[in-house]
């Protein structure tokens, strides 16, 4: 059985400083991170706040991706995929369903059909020129509704690579939004012809 908020909290108090901030984690030492060790401060560790506030979305009818569920650069009967402007990598992309599910409550063929579509967006991602990666991220923390994050790593920045890279797309200066455009609507383009599924014809390629 897992440790109980208290215990968590209890258990990871004990390797803080006086002042409970934890030493800097291991990855902080690898020659990706985007930070130099030296100087580095860990936020001090804050209790837990029981219950947790509520996720956007937790209500349908209050769900952002729910009232965009016919936009999008890709669509079919169950999913949409968005671009997300204002990236620091080449491409950022999410995939939504097109009805209200979060991951442990998607039915077992959307499931299903989620693993596949996970395959071909990131190869048609890592196909484009000068993207060498596509990483797949979900977190869920923030959103009730699913969303799946692709980020395309740049070809030959390797101080980029691996789970460091949302930190460096944090960081990085807005990528030119007519190169990332023009490369979702490849995406887009590939996935209707690997995958099926439809372009809408005249939607901002960022749509959310």
């Amino acid at each position: 059985m897992a440790l109980r908020p208290d215990e968590f909290y209890e258990h990871a108090l004990a390797a803080t400083d006086d002042d409970r901030r934890l030493p800097p984690a291991r990855m902080t030492m690898w020659e990706v991170s985007p930070f130099e060790p030296e100087g580095l401060r860990v936020s001090p560790l804050r209790p837990p706040v029981l219950p947790e506030p509520p996720r956007h979305g937790e209500d349908p009818s209050d769900c952002d991706s729910c009232r965009h569920r016919d936009q999008g650069i890709w669509l079919d009967d169950h999913w949409r995929l968005t671009r997300v402007a204002g990236a620091g990598v080449p491409l950022v992309l999410m995939l939504h369903p097109r009805d209200h599910h979060d991951l442990a409550d998607l039915p077992d063929p959307l499931a299903a059909e989620l693993g596949v579509l996970t395959k071909h967006i990131a190869g048609h991602v890592q196909a484009l020129p000068h993207v060498a990666r596509a990483h797949v991220s979900r977190f869920g923390d923030g959103a009730a509704h699913l969303h799946l994050w692709f980020f395309g790593r740049p070809e030959g920045q390797g101080q980029f690579f691996g789970s460091w890279l949302p930190v460096w797309d944090d960081l990085l200066p807005a990528y030119p939004d007519d190169v990332a455009e023009a490369d979702a609507a490849k995406v887009a383009q590939a996935l209707a012809e690997s995958y099926g599924g439809r372009v809408p014809r005249g939607e901002p390629g960022a749509a959310g």
